[in-house]
């Protein structure tokens, strides 16, 4: 009987702890993409911009074209937020961009891209996510 109750606790005091870790990985309020670069585009990358937000890169096959935009994970107040993106690799600076103090995402900024790699990024209140070279063709 002692070892039955010496199981049970272990797997109880396991998936506690999954669980816990489940729920620590994933923010409690993630940003989502809705549609912002436009018809016809679809979201084939992203990245967590911190616990701040959500970087999405998107593609319209139909154009040959890339949208990224930076998002918050709530829209609030007005804070920097900037958007990147560039045929990898990058130079001295983003082919395309937008920064501004905004309240809910940066962007949609549009480059053409077919059968290239990309580099690309967002950034809120400083806080920096991305990749470099994805993506390619």
């Amino acid at each position: 009987m002692k070892l039955v109750k010496t199981t049970a606790a272990t797997f109880a005091c396991t998936a506690t702890m999954v669980a816990g870790a489940l729920a620590a990985a994933t923010p409690a309020y993630a940003a989502t993409y809705g549609g912002e670069c436009g018809s016809g585009y679809g979201v084939v990358n992203s990245a967590a911009i911190g616990t701040k937000g959500t970087v999405f890169l998107t593609y319209n096959s139909s154009t040959g074209k890339n949208c990224v935009i930076a998002k918050r994970n709530t829209a609030g107040s007005a804070v920097l937020i900037e958007a990147g993106l560039a045929v990898h690799p990058v130079g001295n600076h983003w082919t395309a961009y937008e920064g501004g103090y905004f309240t809910s995402y940066a962007g949609p900024i549009y480059l053409s891209a077919a059968d290239k790699c990309v580099d690309w990024m967002g950034r809120i209140s400083g806080t920096e996510g991305g990749k470099r070279g994805t993506n390619c063709g």
